[in-house]
């Protein structure tokens, strides 16, 4: 089976396959970020947040655990599906288009880990910077945690094979037309998945390009989870701040 990648995060998100592979990722760190993030930005008690591209709602959950009111959305249905078990009145789950204004405003609004840059169409990614201000409310803050991609490139494992729940993936990076792309491949039940992960390589210069075009402010700019300063070279994180 030879995965349709036209819409790569479309299909490949939507997958029981993408979850297992990624079902190492620290919750840990991501609590202690969401704790000092939210400190930080000094968001009021039962704040709003939106998660945007929440995936299955990691980030989401932990936010409304430490007393935020928070709506996650993405685009992939199931990973929705998955989430909405955790719903309650004050943490709630939506299918949406990220490109788009969601029809409420909030204190802030989180893009985090690198769920930002998939488009083909610039249009698109400048879109989701215009509709993330559009959500924002007078005192809101915006929030995108992304790669640091000069440091990603020049640390880059060109091939690596893990191996997750008896499954085992075999994974291929490289730098094409400015993205960071990553091929997988796979067999369960003798049957071949191949996958691809396409991310632009956006630089804290195109930021801010695209900044300047949906007329947002760049506040703040962290090198990594605990907000300290970042450098193109060896930081691992982008972390933007802006209004």
């Amino acid at each position: 089976m030879i995965a349709d990648t036209t819409t790569w995060f479309s299909s490949w998100f939507d997958t029981p396959y993408y979850h297992i592979l990624y079902k190492d990722r620290d919750d840990t760190e991501a609590h202690a970020f969401m704790d000092t993030l939210t400190h930080y930005l000094n968001i009021p008690e039962h704040g709003t947040i939106l998660d945007l591209a929440c995936g299955r709602g990691r980030h989401a959950r932990y936010l409304n655990k430490i007393g935020y009111d928070v709506t996650g959305v993405d685009l992939s249905e199931n990973s929705i599906e998955f989430a909405k078990q955790h719903e309650n009145h004050r943490l709630k789950f939506d299918v949406h288009d990220m490109c788009k204004p969601y029809p409420k405003q909030f204190d802030a609004v989180f893009n985090l880990f690198t769920s930002f840059g998939y488009f083909d169409d610039d249009a698109d990614n400048l879109n989701t910077i215009k509709a993330i201000k559009a959500n924002l409310n007078e005192y809101g803050f915006g929030v995108i945690d992304f790669m640091n991609s000069e440091f990603v490139i020049d640390n880059l494992v060109p091939e690596e094979v893990k191996i997750v729940d008896d499954i085992t993936f075999n994974l291929k990076r490289y730098v094409e037309d400015g993205y960071v792309i990553k091929d997988i491949s796979f067999t369960v039940d003798n049957r071949l998945y191949n996958f691809q992960e396409r991310v632009r390589a956006f630089t804290l210069n195109d930021f801010e390009e695209l900044f300047k075009k949906a007329d947002v402010h760049l506040l703040d700019v962290f090198g990594d989870y605990k907000l300290r300063k970042f450098s193109n070279k060896t930081s691992e994180r982008l972390v933007m701040i802006f209004k």
